[in-house]
């Protein structure tokens, strides 16, 4: 008995035929990065994020979320895996790559930032007018800066740089990794997933890291006291961070989805996502309540800034045996940050 295809490829015509003119499939975006769902970052700024660019668009373009490095590598390769299409969004710490993103990292000097939202939005302006080449692979649709950083430690609060001496301390960047150096402890670096278990086994004795991320690792678990410095004065460090898509499919999109994104991206973006992280801030310092919290004194500060400027002119010196005027470049950033905060 034979069996034909014509009534089935007729129907499939017709269907074909008489589908709604202009029905578009709905794009889905596929969304990678590396802390937990339950984290701040993803319930409070990447959701959030893709809900709007779902309601904007008519649900014609959603989002797949992949947290915690779902689809594979490390988040040093997540610039990577969005340049390459492997996914279309990505969001990681250009400092996770150390010596890739030079230009950036002005912002990851000792005391640069206060305010992460006009820091935020300073590092986007810088971006384009000092960095433009640095991410020329991705189309970038925010960069943004977190909170103060803080010591959270094992077994001892840090009262002055003297308690620091000899300690294993886990810093995010290669800047803040020669910060600690210069203040006498041993910088060990390492991407925040990792940092939980690195102060399980004992690895390390504490970790910088800013208050918003200590619940998606469970910090708060694991160390006993939280050193924080001032925050009427400048952070002792932030990190800065990328949100950015794949170029190739931004350039697929249609017209309508492009204006989506692009109404969805860029300064006022960035500086809103530095915000949402102060917010965090204060959400994630409620989870550390039952252990030993402590402000490191002005006076002390005061040392700390003196070793940070040490740092920061042998990175100006650094930058320009290099070719490139270091001296412009934190300037620049400098007078983007005090631009911004009088404007916000």
């Amino acid at each position: 008995m034979r069996f034909s295809l014509a009534p089935l490829l007729t129907a499939a015509a017709f269907v074909a035929l008489t589908a709604p003119a202009g029905h578009a499939e709905t794009v889905t975006l596929k969304v990678h990065h590396f802390l937990p769902a339950g984290s701040y970052a993803n319930t409070q700024f990447i959701q959030p994020w893709c809900d709007r660019i779902a309601k904007e668009s008519n649900d014609q373009m959603k989002c797949q979320i992949y947290p915690s490095m779902q689809l594979g590598g490390t988040p040093a390769q997540l610039v990577v895996q969005v340049r390459d299409g492997v996914v279309d969004v990505i969001w990681t710490l250009p400092g996770y790559t150390p010596g890739r993103f030079p230009l950036v990292e002005v912002f990851e000097l000792p005391f640069m930032m206060q305010s992460p939202e006009s820091t935020s939005k300073a590092l986007w302006d810088y971006v384009a007018k000092y960095a433009p080449t640095e991410f020329k692979d991705v189309k970038p649709l925010a960069f943004h800066v977190h909170g103060d950083g803080v010591f959270h430690m094992v077994n001892k609060p840090i009262h002055s740089i003297d308690d620091l001496k000899g300690l294993k301390l886990r810093a995010p960047t290669r800047m803040t990794n020669k910060f600690l150096a210069a203040l006498g402890a041993t910088p060990v670096a390492m991407p925040v997933p990792q940092v939980g278990e690195a102060l399980a086994k004992s690895v390390i004795d504490g970790a910088l890291v800013p208050w918003e991320v200590v619940p998606s690792v469970k910090i708060q678990e694991l160390v006993k006291f939280h050193s924080e410095t001032d925050p009427t004065e400048a952070a002792i460090y932030t990190s800065t961070f990328v949100f950015a898509m794949n170029k190739a499919k931004y350039e697929s999109l249609s017209p309508e989805l492009k204006k989506v994104i692009d109404n969805n991206s860029g300064k006022a973006l960035s500086g809103h996502i530095g915000k949402v992280f102060l917010m965090a801030d204060v959400q994630g310092k409620k989870t550390v309540t039952k252990n030993t919290m402590n402000v490191i004194s002005r006076q002390e500060l005061l040392k700390f800034q003196t070793v940070g400027q040490s740092v920061t002119q042998a990175w100006v010196a650094d930058v320009t045996a290099k070719g490139t005027n270091g001296k412009e470049l934190l300037d620049g950033a400098r007078a983007l940050i005090a631009k911004n905060a009088t404007s916000n």
